[in-house]
């Protein structure tokens, strides 16, 4: 890794780990014990999503050496993914204090910081178009978890797979156009590593 790149590469693992600090201390004031805290921060896409991001980049950090193109670049969708929905279906620009750093670390800082990472410093290979379709492994088992764990108490973080609130068919109808999105992102992303890497 280049100076700037490992420099990049700690600044993206140290703005992760505070976002993900400051939503552990805004969740454990309402629930006031750690293993419940981290039992309801893992039922979130961005929190998971978000840890991810965190030990990939501490691991690059610590090591100075980039992890696998194709992780790297999984990552990177995930966590732009993060982004656009919050910023398009879910944010919320009245929050101040630790709940402003919370959201715009974790939605904001960590997605853009990250992508700007991946386009500057990633290793980029000619990816085959076939892994857009594999990077799909993540939003899916994220999918089938959260609703598993929705059917068991009742609660669910984002309102597009909520069964409180939309039948079986509508959930089933969002989850797939989520992974839609997911795949023509991946696409996008495939295509700009081959064109960097040509």
């Amino acid at each position: 890794m280049t100076r700037t790149s490992h420099r990049l590469s700690i600044a993206v693992a140290v703005i992760a780990w505070i976002g993900l600090a400051a939503q552990f201390t805004l969740s454990y004031e309402t629930n006031n014990d750690v293993a419940r805290t981290l039992w309801v921060l893992a039922r979130y896409f961005t929190i998971l999503t978000n840890l991810m991001v965190a030990v990939t980049f501490t691991w690059m950090a610590v090591t100075r050496r980039r992890m696998r193109a194709q992780w790297t670049a999984g990552v990177t969708l995930w966590i732009l993914i993060v982004g656009v929905v919050y910023h398009t279906l879910l944010a919320n620009y009245d929050k101040s204090g630790l709940d402003f750093i919370a959201d715009h670390a974790t939605h904001t800082a960590v997605p853009a910081f990250t992508a700007i990472w991946w386009v500057g410093f990633a290793r980029h290979v000619r990816f085959r178009w076939r892994l857009a379709a594999v990077w799909l492994w993540w939003p899916l088992f994220y999918v089938i978890y959260v609703i598993g764990r929705g059917l068991s108490d009742g609660i669910y973080p984002y309102f597009f797979i909520d069964l409180s609130r939309f039948s079986v068919g509508t959930v089933l109808v969002n989850s797939i156009g989520l992974c839609v999105a997911f795949w023509i992102a991946g696409l996008v992303m495939i295509a700009i590593a081959r064109l960097r890497a040509s």
